[in-house]
């Protein structure tokens, strides 16, 4: 295999790195320029810092403000390096700052064939995610309001009062629309919220 230039290699490596919260993978490393012989002599020198399996920092970027989503979302990733795990449910709506909702795990949403266990303090809820159901923020995907609010009008575990106020500000904010989401709702969630949540917005 024919390797970059050492300080070509390192700024591919902390160009990515600096998008993923300092995080790399050992694939991205190997795409970089650091084969794994390479690998193994900077987390020696201590260049590089091992953070889980197939996943290493560089340790001279500091930690992102949401380090542990970054952290779980290349945990989830597939054999492709492909991250699946979506931050959705009650920890989107706290992310989006809807409502007051104030999560004790970080729920996500991951494809039906997912099969890794679930880490601590992680809930998972298994469905697919279309496209334009998901947003990009730096080194994690999120669930859009309008999908959030789906995934929480469906939840069990959002009350009625932590459901009105998410609607309430989301519309208040133009995050999303009130026909946008009276359709949305009215093919997925069950009948006593789609009611609930008619009543709100007035349809």
């Amino acid at each position: 295999m024919r390797y970059r230039d050492t300080h070509g290699s390192l700024r591919t490596l902390y160009a990515l790195a600096t998008g993923q919260g300092g995080y790399f993978t050992a694939k991205q490393a190997a795409v970089a320029g650091y084969g794994y012989p390479h690998l193994a002599y900077h987390l020696k020198a201590g260049n590089f810092e091992r953070a889980g399996h197939g996943l290493y920092c560089l340790p001279m970027i500091p930690r992102a403000e949401n380090d542990d989503l970054i952290r779980l979302a290349l945990w989830s990733r597939n054999r492709k390096d492909k991250p699946q795990a979506v931050v959705s449910h009650a920890s989107a709506l706290f992310l989006h700052q809807l409502s007051d909702v104030l999560p004790q795990k970080t729920h996500l949403t991951v494809p039906p064939s997912f099969r890794k266990p679930v880490p601590r303090g992680c809930a998972l809820h298994k469905g697919q995610l279309a496209r334009g159901d998901t947003e990009e923020r730096d080194g994690f995907a999120v669930t859009t309001p309008l999908r959030t609010l789906i995934d929480a009008s469906a939840d069990p575990g959002i009350t009625d009062e932590q459901l009105d106020r998410a609607i309430q500000d989301s519309i208040a904010r133009g995050l999303v629309r009130k026909f946008a989401l009276k359709k949305a709702i009215d093919k997925v969630v069950p009948a006593h919220r789609r009611e609930h949540v008619a009543a709100l917005i007035g349809s």
